[in-house]
């Protein structure tokens, strides 16, 4: 193996998996992006701007995008109390990059859908 290649099958060692495996998920990249278009927003915010992620769900994205540092939480000392979220700097450089996979996606989905349906019919 090479000095600098990447070990892609060791997970804990691999960067592209480890990585992936955490935002990869069904929410976590939508939460990025809607907080990529806001300065911050409050949970009940982000959850009716997504509409299908239950409070629960959300709440443990949430703090997995926390722990990885791409999410800050503030919480205001007042009561009720007010949270709100936005994106940290390690979160805005990561940013671009779905940006580009949106951007990809959005020109590629006709093809994609056609390919699709071909293989059902096989």
């Amino acid at each position: 193996m090479k000095k600098n290649e990447i070990n892609f099958a060791e997970a804990e060692s691999c960067p592209v998996r480890n990585i992936l495996d955490r935002f990869g998920d069904k929410w976590s990249t939508l939460v990025i992006l809607i907080l990529g278009n806001y300065d911050k927003l409050r949970f009940n915010e982000l959850q009716k701007m997504i509409g299908t992620v239950s409070q629960k769900m959300l709440a443990v994205t949430l703090k997995k995008l926390e722990a990885d540092g791409l999410v800050t939480r503030k919480v205001y000392p007042q009561v009720p109390p007010k949270v709100e979220y936005s994106l940290t700097e390690l979160g805005l450089s990561l940013l671009p990059k779905i940006e580009s996979l949106v951007q990809w996606a959005n020109e590629n989905m006709a093809e994609i859908t056609e390919n699709r349906s071909l293989s059902e019919v096989k």
